[in-house]
Parts: structure tokens; sequence; C-alpha cells
């Protein structure tokens, strides 16, 4: 499997915040997750995040966690994509990877990956993803409860793949969650699909 550019590697760094320890933080902008582990310090992750149009910044809690989940994409991503299929099974060919943290009333979670490449890329549809490796890492580190901050994406920071600027709108940090497109609530997908695929979802 293709390595990692060493930023994006999992690695201990610096890391002042006033979050207490044990808070994911998500950088938008910079394509990280930090864990923090107290005294100025988190551990880092590579990840990828939404494409243009499909950013959003709040505060979440981890409400699920699941080992190779299954995936059911929602209905305004296949009216986007008809040719995804209605149903892809938890295991290696899942676009949600080795494991998913379900946030909030959302479709949103954070998860791993079957495209290890597209880690420090501005290409999912809203959800945050990591090499599998590093998401199996995350999730045995937190449980349910577990604070979630996703920071504004910063445009003069965040660009295509392409190199060219990414226009975004900047949502204001703290309070609900804010989306530019829409979610759909948990308990609604579980009325869709069985308890043993678990809600419908994004990635």
């Amino acid at each position: 499997m293709e390595q990692l550019p060493a930023q994006f590697r999992r690695q201990l760094v610096t890391y002042p915040t006033n979050e207490p320890p044990g808070t994911i933080i998500i950088d938008t902008g910079h394509t990280f997750l930090y864990l923090t582990l107290g005294h100025g310090t988190a551990m880092r992750y590579g990840i990828g995040v939404g494409r243009q149009g499909f950013t959003w910044s709040g505060v979440e809690t981890i409400v699920r966690k699941s080992q190779w989940p299954d995936w059911i994409p929602p209905a305004q991503m296949v009216a986007r994509q008809p040719y995804l299929p209605r149903w892809v099974g938890g295991g290696p060919g899942n676009p949600l990877g080795a494991r998913a943290l379900y946030l909030g009333n959302t479709e949103y979670r954070i998860h791993g990956t079957n495209d290890p490449s597209s880690i420090g890329k501005h290409v999912s549809s809203g959800c945050i993803r990591l090499q599998n490796a590093d998401i199996i890492d995350l999730y045995n580190r937190v449980g349910i409860g577990t604070k979630v901050v996703v920071l504004s994406n910063d445009p003069r920071r965040a660009s295509l793949d392409d190199g060219k600027p990414v226009v975004t709108q900047s949502l204001p940090t703290g309070g609900p969650m804010s989306a530019q497109i829409p979610v759909q609530p948990v308990a609604q997908a579980h009325e869709l699909v069985s308890s043993r695929t678990g809600p419908s979802g994004l990635y």
C-alpha cells in the first residue's frame, strides 16, 4: 500500500488548546484531526474532508461506534450520483472503511476509507475520513459522548487538488451544528434500515 505523505501520518504533536483531554478537533482547512491528550499535546491524523460546498462546522458528540459498518447512500446523494449502489456491506470494499464514529443526529461520521489516496484532500460529501489503520487507532481511544469540534474551513488555507483556491462559506463555530447540505436525523434513518445496517449516511 502506498504510504501517506509524512505530514498526514499519525504522530504526536504540540497542540495548545483550551479543550479538555479526549476532545476531537477537526481542522478542515489543513485536513488534520487532533485528539487532545492534555499538557499541550495531541495525536494528529491526516484526513480527507468535504469538497467545495460540502464543508460544515460546529460541535457534535459521538453517539455510536461501529466496526466494518454497512453503507446505505442517502437519497440526496443518490440523486446527485445515480450510479451509486443502494447498499454496500461492511468490508474492505466499503467506502466507510474499517470503523465509523457517528456524530450526533446527523448523517456525518468520522470513518475509514477504501481509498487512502483521498487523505489530505477535499473530496467527501461532508464526512471526515481517515486511513483504516488510523480510524482503528482513534476508535480504540475514544468512546460514546466524546466531544467533536469541527473548525470553520478557512478559504485562505483550503485548496482543491489542482491547487486552485476553494471559495467556501465559513460557518460559525459553537452551538448547534451548521451544515450546507440537508441531513437526516438518525431516528428517521433507523426507520428505513434494519438495526444491523445502522443509519444510512454520507461519506
